[in-house]
């Protein structure tokens, strides 16, 4: 096999949300010792980037993306290990720090936008779930991240966004950090209101608005004021689209 048809096999079981033949065709890959970052840009990123598209469209629902990702995951699994052994480096757009806020566990969306970061050259700390607010702080000031993601699928649990945001600025800390927040319950009203500087609409646009926020940050020489951020945004973050029946499914 040619190794433009194997890249063109790793983007179709992307596509496809196969994470079995994902895992295979990385094992694959290193067998016939292909550069793992040349599988990674030429064939899986390729993939995932479709799926993006295709869900930004409308064309692709959310349980078809959830299994893109787990593909991406599989692929990413193999390679990135290997990438650590080979002294290779991806180019860093940015350090991200995900968490779903406390008192709430949903996850699939969250993991979603992760590992979208993650395949657009993001590397990604995901602490989970229900993480509570002053550790979330914590470990904020310990890892220093460019960009602090909060995800919540709650109305009960969104005002943590917030309070995490408050406990930033207490500590002195806010303007070091982009901060993006997320889900269903979320708005721009919401993110305005919370002092957030960006949000998505799905992951796609996640990536996208995480991108331009970085290119503003380096540009800056600081985290984007938030008038020059308020035109960036779509609607929410790490989550389905508010009014998307699949979201109930997945979470």
């Amino acid at each position: 096999m040619s190794h433009a048809a194997l890249f063109d096999r790793m983007a179709n079981c992307i596509i496809v949300g196969d994470a079995e033949e994902a895992n295979a065709l990385a094992r694959k890959s290193l067998e016939l010792q292909i550069a793992p970052l040349e599988s990674i840009d030429n064939g899986f990123v390729k993939g995932i980037r479709v799926v993006g598209d295709r869900f930004g469209a409308g064309e692709l629902f959310l349980p078809e993306l959830v299994m893109s990702a787990e593909a991406m995951k599989a692929a990413l699994a193999i390679l990135e290990p290997e990438l650590a052994k080979g002294n290779m480096a991806r180019e860093i757009q940015g350090n991200v720090l995900a968490c779903t806020v406390q008192g709430d566990i949903h996850d699939i969306g969250k993991r979603i936008v992760c590992t979208m970061l993650s395949a657009n050259g993001f590397q990604v700390v995901d602490l989970g779930v229900n993480v509570k607010v002053d550790r979330f702080v914590e470990e904020v000031k310990s890892r220093k991240p460019d960009i602090v993601a909060m995800s919540a699928l709650l109305t009960t649990t969104a005002p943590n966004q917030g309070k995490v945001i408050k406990l930033l600025t207490k500590e002195g800390i806010r303007k070091d950090y982009i901060v993006m927040v997320g889900g269903a319950p979320t708005s721009a009203a919401w993110a305005k209101e919370i002092g957030a500087d960006g949000y998505g609409e799905n992951a796609t646009e996640a990536v996208r608005i995480a991108i331009e926020l970085m290119t503003r940050k380096r540009s800056q020489g600081a985290r984007p004021d938030a008038a020059s951020v308020e035109a960036v945004g779509g609607a929410q973050l790490m989550g389905a689209p508010s009014g998307n029946p699949a979201q109930a499914v997945a979470d």
